[in-house]
C-alpha cells in the first residue's frame, strides 16, 4: 500500500490554513513633514494617520510593526500625538514596534522614532537634530519704502506679539526664547525616557546637532544599521509576510476628487494653489537643512 499522499490530502495540505501561520509584519509609512494635513498640505497628522495606525495593528498573529521614517520634522505637537498614538496601540495590542529611518529621521521624525522599541538606520541616514526652532521675517522698512500704513488694533498687551510688520521688541524675543526652551526640555526628557540606558546626558546629543547612522548609534540615538525588509527576513525567517500601510494609498477616485476640489473657484488664469505653494517651501525647507 503506498504511503504517498493522495490528491486531497496535497490540495489540503497546501491550504493557507493548515500549518503553521507565515510570520507577518506590518509596516507604516511615515514619510514627508510633520503638520496639519488639509487640501493642498501633505503633513503628517495624527487625524490623517489615526485610522493606518490602527489597521495596522489589527491583524490577528501579528509578529511586529514596522516604521518605515523619513522626516525633517515639523510640528512637535502633531509629532508627540502620532508618537502617543503608536505607544498606546503597542501596549493595548502588547505588539513589538521597530522603527528604519531611510534618509532622513531628525527633529520631529525623530520623535516618531522613538515611538519604537527598537530603531534602525541606513549607513548614510541623517540622525539627530533634538532641538526646536522658530523663524520669521521682518517687514518692517520693506512696507515703509512701498509707501504702506500699518493698521493694527488689538485688546491685550500681548496679542500682536512678534508681529513680523512692526520693529524687533527684546522682552518679546526673551518671552519667545522660554517658549522654545520649554518645548526643548520637553523633547529632551522624551528622548530620555524612551533611551534611558543608551542616551546619556552628553550635551552635543541635545544641542540639535545631527549625524550619519554610525556616529548616531554611537551617541545611543539608534540601535543599529540596517534596512527594513532585510532586517525583517533575518528575525522573521525569509518567508514573512510585509504588508505595507500608507495614508496616502486612497483610491483613485478620491485622489482625482481631491485634486479637482483645489480648483474650485479659481479662475482658469490661476492655475495653481498659492497655498500649496507656500507649504511646499515651507516643506523645501524643512529637507534642506539636512542636506536633501
Amino acid at each position: 500500500m503506498s504511503n504517498a499522499p493522495n490528491a486531497f490530502q496535497r490540495i489540503w495540505r497546501a491550504l493557507p490554513f493548515t500549518g503553521k501561520a507565515r510570520p507577518l509584519v506590518t509596516v507604516i509609512e511615515l514619510i514627508g513633514a510633520i503638520g496639519g494635513a488639509s487640501p493642498g498640505r501633505k503633513g503628517l497628522s495624527l487625524q490623517k494617520l489615526e485610522k493606518t495606525l490602527e489597521d495596522a495593528f489589527k491583524p490577528s498573529g501579528l509578529d511586529a510593526v514596522a516604521l518605515a521614517i523619513n522626516s525633517p520634522g515639523g510640528s512637535p505637537v502633531q509629532s508627540r500625538l502620532i508618537f502617543n498614538a503608536i505607544r498606546r496601540l503597542a501596549s493595548e495590542k502588547n505588539i513589538p514596534v521597530l522603527a528604519f529611518i531611510e534618509d532622513v529621521g531628525a527633529s520631529g521624525g525623530y520623535i516618531l522614532a522613538i515611538a519604537a522599541d527598537e530603531i534602525y538606520a541606513d549607513e548614510s541616514s541623517i540622525v539627530g537634530s533634538i532641538g526646536v526652532v522658530s523663524g520669521g521675517f521682518g517687514f518692517q522698512e520693506a512696507i515703509k519704502r512701498l509707501g504702506i500704513e500699518r493698521r493694527l488694533y488689538t485688546a491685550g498687551d500681548n496679542k500682536a506679539m512678534l508681529d513680523p510688520f512692526g520693529p524687533e521688541d527684546p522682552e518679546e524675543v526673551a518671552r519667545l526664547r522660554a517658549i522654545l526652551e520649554d518645548l526643548h526640555i520637553q523633547f529632551i526628557d522624551l528622548v530620555k525616557s524612551r533611551r534611558p540606558e543608551k542616551v546619556g546626558d552628553d550635551p552635543e546629543v541635545f544641542s540639535g546637532a545631527f549625524w550619519t547612522a554610525p556616529k548616531a548609534r554611537e551617541k545611543g540615538l539608534i540601535d543599529g544599521t540596517a534596512q527594513l525588509g532585510d532586517f525583517l527576513r533575518a528575525r522573521y525567517g525569509k518567508d514573512v509576510k510585509i504588508k505595507r500601510m500608507s495614508p496616502d494609498s486612497g483610491s483613485f477616485l478620491k485622489k482625482l476628487f481631491t485634486s479637482s476640489d483645489m480648483m474650485i473657484g479659481k479662475s482658469s488664469s490661476t492655475m495653481f494653489d498659492v497655498d500649496a505653494l507656500l507649504d511646499a517651501a515651507e516643506h523645501r525647507a524643512l529637507w534642506s537643512r539636512y542636506g536633501l
